[in-house]
């Protein structure tokens, strides 16, 4: 069974590039899923991989891009049998 990781970011997380810096690094750690900006200002993303790409991921996902400020991270992990392919940006 796949893991996965689902989270919203708050703070100033639009605007700034974290929809892209996210796909980068979901990519660059061989993730699949997607991100997408949510109304209410967050950052919503869910990735699905090894437990260790994922860990590193939300550690990443605290900080963000250099111009992001992020203030909370909503995290929550489920077991999954995810049919992402890839990662993509959603909305």
């Amino acid at each position: 069974m796949a893991t996965t990781l689902h989270v919203t970011i708050r703070g100033r997380v639009q605007g700034v590039g974290f929809r892209y810096a996210t796909y980068r690094e979901a990519n660059a750690l061989g993730l699949t899923g997607w991100v997408r900006n949510a109304y209410d200002g967050s950052v919503e993303a869910e990735f699905a991989g090894p437990k260790e790409s994922l860990d590193l991921m939300l550690g990443w996902c605290r900080e963000g891009p250099p111009y992001a400020r992020v203030s909370d991270v909503e995290v929550e992990w489920r077991d999954s049998d995810s049919k992402y392919v890839r990662f993509e940006i959603r909305g």
